[in-house]
């Protein structure tokens, strides 16, 4: 599984979100979400801005290139 994988299903989990309500949230299928949680598939680099802006991390945090979610460091 790949550091986004792992990054995207903890920030869904840990903000209350199934796979389903999150994929709406991002106006994309439930599939694909589950993709991106396997690691079978990464966003685009719209998707990534759009994702670690709805959960206030940065994109360094979501793609693993650091451990510390703040977009500001």
């Amino acid at each position: 599984m790949s550091n986004f994988a792992k990054r995207a299903r903890e920030l869904r989990k840990s903000h209350g979100l199934t796979q389903k309500q999150v994929a709406a949230i991002f106006e994309s299928s439930e599939i694909l979400w589950r993709k991106y949680e396997a690691g079978d598939r990464t966003p685009t680099v719209e998707g990534l801005i759009a994702i670690a802006d709805y959960f206030g991390v940065s994109i360094d945090y979501l793609v693993g290139r650091t451990d510390n979610p703040d977009t500001l460091h």
